[in-house]
């Protein structure tokens, strides 16, 4: 499966974007999806993810209460609503999907085996 992120940019602190995730090749509707992001001279790390069905929700910690993960299976495309953005949440914001069907949400990106190629997301202070 191939997945395009899109919808990242420049925005000032407090504000918001929506990241998009567009997978095309198969559907993704049994798949569990996630999003990690990764700051300059940081690793990668988790942010969300959303089990097949939509039913369970993981964050991080760090972006509880502020971003929530959706999924349009007839769109076969997966969503993240970031609000009142933070300089620190400045990276390159990275779709996954753990291809075995029914998968549930999880943090780990071991678990995950299709990466898009990120789009940046910017937060200036």
């Amino acid at each position: 499966v191939q997945l395009v992120e899109s919808g990242g940019g420049l925005v000032q602190a407090g504000g918001s974007l929506r990241l998009s995730c567009a997978a095309s090749g198969r559907t993704v509707s049994t798949y569990a999806m996630g999003w990690f992001r990764q700051a300059p001279g940081k690793e990668r790390e988790f942010v969300a993810a959303i089990s097949w069905n939509g039913g369970n929700k993981l964050y991080a910690d760090s972006v509880k209460g502020r971003f929530t993960i959706s999924r349009d299976n007839a769109k076969n495309t997966i969503y993240l609503q970031m609000d009142s953005l933070k300089p620190e949440d400045t990276a390159v914001y990275y779709c996954a999907a753990q291809t075995v069907p029914f998968g549930i949400a999880t943090m780990s990106s071991k678990s995950y085996d299709s990466w898009g190629q990120g789009t940046q997301v910017t937060v200036s202070s």
